[in-house]
């Protein structure tokens, strides 16, 4: 046996010292373990082995759809809650309810979503064209744009040094420099060139939501007469209002997965939030009726 091999073998035979993992002993404590799970866990050494084993971190880009999914679902089910608690209020049969809240669900949420699409579309070429000046500037007065980040830089804590160094060394790439000055001196992130695909995206997820979400107070109405037909209407009401706030805090503990929340306390949150809202609609109804 060499030398080499006999050292390979000792050292295969040796207890890891001050508490220091193997490789092999580490693989289980890694496993499974994602870096957003090594964050939310405050774990620095899984956040250090997933990166060493992945050549490419995941991140959420779904995160960005959010908004238009809990802003359209929440609107959408407050809408038609408020249409439901009106009726009830004023003591309209299930049939006009359903009437009501169906026609109005639908043309609310072709409204929502051709808005969402119209603003994002409208959003996203107002940042084009605020890169094409900024383009523009570049080509006919570099030394001002580029001194302008320089004091950007120094504003963010960077001494003159470093921020000149920085700038300059980004101001050889001219797209990428236009780019960089449209994050830091606009405060807006350039939008990618299929941009009009991810606003129609946007526009169709905000009507989904909003007509998916909207639908279900008004479920109980068509569900409940055909399997309890002598109830009145206060239960099928109640029932409304017992769908609302579970849709409610689904959608609260949906959106805990794209912020640093629990899903319960991201819940009870928007369950809150959304009740408050759910009360105040009711209680208008019900005065005005009364």
């Amino acid at each position: 046996m060499s030398l080499f091999e006999a050292l390979n073998e000792e050292n295969d035979s040796l207890t890891p010292l001050n508490g220091v993992k193997t490789d092999e002993e580490s693989k289980p404590y890694f496993n499974g373990t994602t870096a957003r799970e090594a964050y939310e866990g405050n774990d620095g050494t899984a956040s250090k082995m997933y990166h060493k084993t992945k050549s490419e971190e995941a991140h959420q880009f779904e995160g960005g759809l959010l908004k238009p999914v809990i802003f359209g679902g929440l609107d959408g089910i407050l809408t038609s809650f408020a249409i439901v608690a009106g009726a009830a209020g004023g003591n309209l049969p299930a049939e006009v309810i359903l009437v009501l809240g169906f026609s109005n669900i639908l043309a609310d949420a072709l409204s929502m979503g051709v808005g969402e699409f119209l603003s994002s579309k409208a959003n996203n070429e107002w940042i084009i064209n605020e890169r094409r000046r900024e383009a523009w500037e570049m080509d006919n007065y570099p030394e001002g744009e580029i001194e302008e980040m320089i004091q950007i830089f120094e504003a963010k804590g960077m001494n003159l040094e470093d921020a000149t160094s920085v700038v300059q060394t980004m101001a050889k790439y001219k797209e990428f420099f236009v780019d960089i000055m449209m994050t830091h001196e606009l405060d807006l992130s350039v939008p990618e060139e299929d941009h009009m695909k991810t606003s129609i995206q946007e526009g169709l997820i905000m009507f989904t939501s909003f007509a998916v979400f909207g639908s279900m107070p008004l479920l109980g109405y068509i569900i409940i007469p055909v399997v309890f037909s002598s109830l009145g209407p206060e239960p099928l009401f109640l029932a409304a209002c017992a769908v609302t706030a579970v849709v409610l805090f689904i959608l609260g503990s949906v959106k805990s997965r794209f912020c640093i929340q629990s899903w319960y306390s991201s819940g009870a949150e928007t369950l809150l939030l959304g009740g408050a809202c759910a009360t105040v609609a009711y209680s208008v109804a019900h005065l005005l009726s009364s």
